[in-house]
């Protein structure tokens, strides 16, 4: 009846699309990617890497491979910061419009980095099928149909017009702003929509880095001639990227965008008349804002670009589908794998919608600034890029805690709390320097101290006893891992005689300021509970977070941003 089956069929293979075959490779789960392009890209798109992409990278097993793609020392272009001039050669001059906090050694033991996605999505490509994944280039989606049991979508081959039938248990659709599987579902989106309309030139231009001077930073824009320039150095410089505006409601299309006329653009905004410019790629783009009603729909789920959709300023776009890829993949494996409970996936949309909105939300306002429209309101709205990448907060079933919180939060809180990703502690293992973050990939996680042996004991005995893969660390002298300069207990907001329990993804699910009586049962309920019980735990006031006061089940919550003062 089908002419293959396979457990994840993924649609999209570029950054997002890959990064869930290797995080679902990573537990085991076999899947097919099907891309309508010919191979992976060939330009330098989406070259800002994350600290927390890195984290996920590194926990999947490719950090040192994504890391060797780096030209030199990509991190001083990060402190840069983005700039505005009126040229390039004026460069001295600049004007600072944002200077971001991304990282550091106290957050995080990963740092941002510059990459094109042309190098990172070859080393994902090998990554995922390494892993038991298969990538088809040349593949189309043409229908999908799912039932009770699963999906059905029939592909075709872009070569030779033949078509293929496949039942997958599961789809995901990382195809992009103009997702197929989106429309194919009737999923609609709602936002501000196009807010500019821009194109990406690629180009070689060996005098620009003699202009350029040394100077570093993330983006740099130039206003000279009247139109938005704005330049990229995180890639790398050969080519160079730029991306001016332009209008299509004064008449402009891209097919008057010739390589004469992108000359002339870069030499203007360079500031060079006679500088030697040679035009390689013109990819023309939009920059939208607008964010799908639903992530999932029956077993078919939305992911990136095809779920959310924003201007670039930030670099939120690739980096925000990587995380999306990451929190369904581990969701995703665990249903597969038996020991999830069915309400664990719906907490995909419940987490990543209101995170992509947020993401959103925020673009808007960086937007607004670089292009000269933000009001004070609008500024005060911004919040720092280090919370927006390391500091979100989710709010679900398969977190215990009291209550609703903002998605995004000021100022930056890594202490532990449910919801937040977990706080980076440097340890030592047997010899070996690792972070709190390594310890998270395939399992839930009790972290306890070496104090009292209640939480260890009641950890082991339930682990013994439950489909639910459930490992205990303990941390101090004669535990697993001893911590190396800072006491792990305080950072993540429980006494030493307290207990974490962490999800896969490495965000907080529950954890209890000291010991607890029958801390076995107190674990069983919210272990069921954050796998995904199918009726949510009546949670008994020691069993929340006893830090703060216990309420009702939590329910998903919008950003907190005020859209009509950031809307345009």
């Amino acid at each position: 009846m089908y002419d293959e089956e396979v457990p994840v069929l993924i649609v999209g293979a570029g950054p997002v699309g890959l990064s869930s075959a290797v995080f679902l490779g990573g537990h085991g789960v076999r899947t097919l990617v099907v891309e309508k392009r010919s191979d992976t890209s060939m330009l330098p798109r989406a070259p800002g890497l994350q600290a927390r992409t890195m984290e996920l990278f590194r926990a999947a097993g490719l950090g040192r491979e994504i890391r060797a793609l780096e030209i030199g020392d990509s991190h001083p272009f990060f402190e840069g910061g983005i700039l505005r001039v009126n040229t390039f050669a004026e460069i001295a001059d600049a004007e600072v419009l944002e200077a971001p906090s991304l990282d550091g050694p106290a957050i995080s033991p990963e740092r941002v980095m510059g990459c094109g996605q042309d190098r990172y999505e070859v080393v994902l490509a090998e990554k995922a099928k390494e892993s038991g994944g298969d990538v088809r280039f040349f593949t189309r989606l043409r229908s999908i149909e799912q039932d009770d049991d699963g999906v059905t979508a029939t592909v075709e081959d872009i070569r030779t017009g033949g078509t293929t039938t496949i039942r997958a248990k599961y789809l995901i659709g990382a195809d992009g702003a103009g997702s197929t599987v989106r429309g194919l579902l009737g999923v609609s989106r709602s936002g501000r929509g196009t807010v500019f309309n821009a194109l990406s030139i690629y180009f070689h231009a060996p005098e620009l880095e003699e202009i350029l001077a040394d100077r570093p930073f993330i983006l740099c824009y130039a206003t000279a001639g009247g139109t938005m320039t704005g330049l990229s150095r995180l890639h790398g410089r050969d080519p160079w990227l730029a991306a001016p505006v332009y209008h299509p409601e004064r008449g402009e299309t891209p097919e008057d965008f010739t390589d004469e006329r992108c000359v002339e653009i870069v030499r203007t905004a360079s500031g060079r008349p006679d500088m030697h410019v040679e035009i390689m790629a013109k990819v023309p783009w939009e920059g939208s804002q607008l964010v799908a009603e639903r992530f999932r729909t029956g077993r078919v789920f939305l992911a990136g670009d095809a779920a959310h959709v924003h201007p670039p300023a930030g670099g939120f776009g690739a980096n925000t589908g990587i995380h999306d890829a990451h929190n369904l993949a581990w969701k995703l494996a665990a249903t597969l794998n038996g020991w999830a409970g069915p309400g664990l996936l719906d907490t995909y949309h419940d987490e990543r919608h209101a995170v992509g909105a947020a993401m959103a939300e925020q673009a808007m306002v960086r937007n607004r600034i670089r292009h000269g429209h933000a009001s004070a309101e609008v500024r005060a709205q911004m919040v720092d890029d280090i919370i927006i990448t390391l500091g979100y907060r989710y709010t679900s079933r398969s977190v215990v805690a009291d209550g609703p919180k903002p998605v995004l939060k000021a100022p930056l809180e890594l202490a532990g709390e449910p919801g937040t990703r977990a706080p980076h502690v440097w340890l030592a293992r047997d010899g070996e320097r690792l972070s709190t973050i390594d310890l998270f990939w395939d399992s839930f996680v009790l972290l306890t101290g070496t104090e009292d042996t209640a939480w260890h004991e009641a950890a082991s005995r339930l682990a013994g006893r439950t489909a639910v893969p459930l490992r205990v660390v303990r941390i101090g002298a004669g535990g697993e891992c001893e911590p190396v300069d800072a006491d792990w207990a305080a950072a993540y907001g429980v006494s030493p005689r307290g207990a974490v329990l962490v999800r896969p993804d490495a965000f907080v699910a529950w954890r209890a300021g000291a010991d607890l009586p029958e801390p076995e049962k107190a674990l069983e309920d919210v272990l069921s509970r954050v796998a995904g019980a199918a009726d949510p735990l009546v949670v008994d006031p020691v069993v929340v977070d006893p830090l703060s006061d216990p309420v009702s089940d939590p329910v998903s919550v919008e950003p907190a941003v005020d859209s009509a003062a950031a809307a345009r």
